[in-house]
């Protein structure tokens, strides 16, 4: 009779470990649900910044920066918030495995998208300073309009990878960011010979090449992304390699 105490008592205690560990990770899970959402939330709202930027450029809409500045306090609230709560799953829950690359990945992440809200704020700010619409011809010469459209797409498209889980639109970003670097590297040669046909639209020049070396970050940022994506979703480690490897 002792023995089956014994047995039944060792059962019973191993259902409510069992149990316990079963509502950690249900609690856990849920924790992790309510992370991806607001990692995907703040980055449709950097998204959008840069887009605005892109219309206030084109159309010269100075309201529209300003509405763009004024959003960045916003992007930075949920980049704190985003923060605390990778501070509280690593406490309360000590996650492992592809739960701890998926909470790892997205502190990084989380820090990429408020350099490029940070960046988004930038080119407004330029906008707000320029004093005359830029010059069409500047602003074909130099491609920065074919720039700006394809560093939204990146962004959209990285986000993509990021929500369907799927690297292989991820692994795609590296060479899309060699794009936006190419066009980076030719632009001052552009600039020279504009501004040497121009002399009175120097100052216009510059914002553009500022606009430019800004962009070009924000392809930077988005390849960070990229390799935080791979890491979370096939635990590769792709910082510091060629792009043979990537």
């Amino acid at each position: 009779m002792g023995d089956l105490k014994v047995s039944i008592k060792d059962e019973s205690t191993t259902g409510l470990l069992s149990d316990h560990i079963n509502l950690i990770m249900t609690h856990l899970d849920t924790e992790l649900f309510q992370l991806k959402n607001e990692i995907i939330e703040m980055w449709k709202l950097v998204g959008l910044q840069l887009k605005k930027t892109h219309n206030a450029l084109i159309t010269f809409d100075k309201d529209l920066a300003r509405e763009v500045m004024a959003t960045e306090k916003r992007v930075n609230a949920m980049e704190l918030k985003v923060d605390r709560d990778c501070e509280n799953i690593f406490a309360l829950f000590n996650p492992v495995a592809v739960d701890l690359r998926f909470v790892l990945a997205v502190l990084k992440i989380n820090s990429n998208l408020e350099r490029i809200g940070d960046i988004a704020e930038g080119l407004a700010r330029l906008i707000l300073i320029v004093e005359n619409r830029f010059d069409a011809k500047l602003l074909e010469a130099t491609r920065i309009l074919i720039m700006y459209e394809e560093a939204n797409k990146i962004v959209e498209d990285v986000l993509q990878a990021f929500e369907n889980e799927e690297t292989k639109i991820a692994r795609g970003i590296f060479m899309r960011d060699e794009f936006l670097d190419e066009i980076n590297s030719n632009c001052h040669v552009v600039l020279i010979d504009y501004i040497t046909l121009n002399p009175d639209k120097i100052e216009q020049g510059l914002y553009i090449l500022s606009a430019i070396r800004k962009l070009e970050r924000v392809g930077d940022q988005c390849k960070n992304i990229a390799e935080e994506i791979i890491f979370y979703l096939e635990a590769k480690v792709l910082k510091h390699k060629g792009n043979t490897a990537k």
